[in-house]
């Protein structure tokens, strides 16, 4: 430990939301190093995924075969499929399908949830699960899994501080600004190996305020919820716990996303991989074109949400 000197980022220490979990560099990088400590032989992946997912597979030579979901995000699969030796991954999509995963714990061995997009929901009883802080947090990287085997090996600790820059430029400047940052720091994850979590991430994340957040993003999203339901094609059943990623809003009208963009909303698209995975008449590839995920978290507050309300309400009347 350094006495004196330039001073350095000072950050809170407040703990961690995950503290009893492993900590790791990447979130695909958990799914390689789960599908290693478990010697699972196959995977079952939804085709409604982001194409990193194969990465590890790639990496490892493990067979994968796609499963397809209905409008509410549940798998169209015969559960009994699943050998002993393979698992199934699902994910927790936005963070709304807290419930479902309670059911389906009960219907399948060796289940794998993906919880990128769930980073509050705890982690069930012998259930592998993936966390991705950076979904939902201003880390350039980092992952915590919960998985009842270890490797039995020594992990470096990853170094995040040449990935900080997207961070920086938007905290001086503008989103905008830092976005083709943003983009570089996407690449630069490709293909790196297991490590352990940088030091600076873990400090980062020892110094959020997770009960404001988690209020805020919960009362973001009821509110837009309470004036958009009816207007919403999907049907949001959401538990009183579950702490939502986005608010998902599906019309039939194409262009929204662009609207929004026009007015300096910056909606996800979740995930372009998918239009090339899927056929034509695949619900999955109408997902990815019409339902825009709505930003709900801790940035923003009642007067946003009826910006983007106002938004929406004008492109919609706008036939």
């Amino acid at each position: 430990k350094s006495i004196g000197g330039y001073f350095e980022l000072e950050l809170n220490n407040e703990g961690e939301y995950h503290k009893k979990l492993l900590r790791l560099n990447t979130a695909r990088n958990a799914l390689e190093y789960l599908l290693k400590a478990q010697n699972f032989r196959k995977i079952y992946i939804p085709y409604f995924t982001c194409d990193v997912i194969l990465e590890p597979l790639k990496k490892l030579n493990i067979p994968f075969e796609f499963y397809n979901i209905d409008c509410k995000f549940e798998p169209i699969f015969n559960f009994d499929l699943v050998k002993e030796s393979e698992c199934f991954l699902y994910t927790n999509y936005f963070g709304i399908k807290d419930l479902y995963i309670h059911d389906l714990k009960t219907k399948i061995d060796n289940l794998i949830i993906d919880s990128a997009q769930s980073f509050f929901s705890k982690p069930l009883e012998n259930i592998h699960t993936i966390y991705s802080p950076r979904k939902f947090f201003g880390v350039s990287d980092g992952a915590y899994l919960a998985t009842n085997r270890l490797l039995d090996e020594n992990l470096q600790n990853d170094i995040s501080f040449d990935r900080m820059n997207h961070l920086l430029l938007r905290a001086d400047l503008n989103a905008e600004e830092g976005y083709a940052e943003f983009c570089k720091n996407d690449s630069v994850l490709i293909n790196n190996p297991i490590r352990s979590m940088s030091q600076l991430t873990q400090k980062i994340l020892c110094s959020i305020d997770y009960t404001g957040v988690k209020e805020i993003r919960r009362k973001n999203f009821d509110f837009l919820d309470s004036k958009l339901k009816n207007k919403n094609l999907l049907n949001l059943k959401v538990s009183e716990d579950s702490i939502p990623m986005v608010y998902p809003f599906w019309s039939h009208k194409k262009d929204l996303k662009k609207v929004l963009l026009n007015n300096r909303i910056y909606c996800a698209t979740y995930w372009p991989n998918v239009l090339e995975w899927c056929n034509d008449n695949d619900l999955e590839k109408v997902l990815t074109m019409e339902v825009v995920y709505l930003p709900i978290d801790q940035r923003y507050c009642e007067e946003d949400m009826k910006f983007i309300i106002q938004c929406i309400n004008n492109s919609l009347n706008d036939v």
